[in-house]
């Protein structure tokens, strides 16, 4: 089978966008997005800003470099800043350590699983494994578009995509990169950062529209 013929059957369909946060007093942009189990954090350049998704009004601010993908361990925050990636303490904003960022600057998304940090590299359209305590890389995954977030949820692996004015939400195969799903998103919507909840929903950095954006998660397939 050709690698065109399976891309034709990647299953296809518009992102079912459910609400729209933001912007949010005194930012204008979103670079990665985080859920904490009850709040959503939004990183918008020279702050944290954790929103109640219920009702949508901020709840905390945390001023803090965050220029790209933030994630969640259940305990702490991990931002990337620059050419960092900083382990935060959410109730008290102190920077608890930091790691070199393994694309030196060239980063986006970023999320927490599997005892691991996963890393988006934007234009190098990559996916890497690293180690939280030293930043060193344990594996890599290719894509073939740009990576803007990073998510994992019920062992499904999904990553944004914001190229050529086209962005989307993609599933793929851990281990291959191959696409096996994809969300599309309406023309002139970009994916700046991604996040599950952990149950139905994708919550999406808006980037200079400043929104963040829920996107109802498809049910699970076999494909």
């Amino acid at each position: 089978m050709t690698r065109n013929n399976r891309q034709a059957e990647v299953a296809t369909q518009p992102a079912d966008i459910v609400r729209e946060y933001g912007p949010f007093p005194g930012t204008d942009r979103v670079a990665g997005v985080t859920h904490d189990g009850k709040q959503v954090w939004a990183a918008t350049g020279a702050a944290l800003i954790a929103f109640d998704p219920a009702s949508g009004e901020p709840t905390r601010t945390l001023t803090h470099p965050c220029d790209a993908g933030t994630a969640f361990d259940g305990t702490y925050l991990y931002q990337i800043a620059e050419q960092r990636i900083d382990k935060i303490d959410p109730a008290t904003g102190e920077v608890l350590t930091s790691i070199p960022a393994p694309g030196n600057g060239n980063d986006s998304g970023l999320t927490w699983a599997e005892g691991s940090l996963w890393v988006g590299q934007h234009r190098d359209r990559k996916i890497h494994r690293i180690n939280p305590a030293t930043g060193a890389i344990i594996r890599t995954i290719d894509s073939n578009r740009f990576v803007t977030g990073v998510t994992w949820v019920d062992g499904e692996l999904w990553h944004g995509t914001w190229e050529a004015e086209e962005s989307e939400l993609r599933r793929i195969n851990p281990d291959t990169g191959a696409v096996l799903e994809r969300l599309e998103m309406p023309a002139g919507t970009g994916v700046s950062g991604l996040e599950s909840d952990g149950a139905d929903l994708f919550y999406c950095g808006g980037g200079l529209s400043g929104k963040v954006r829920a996107v109802r998660r498809p049910k699970a397939s076999d494909s």
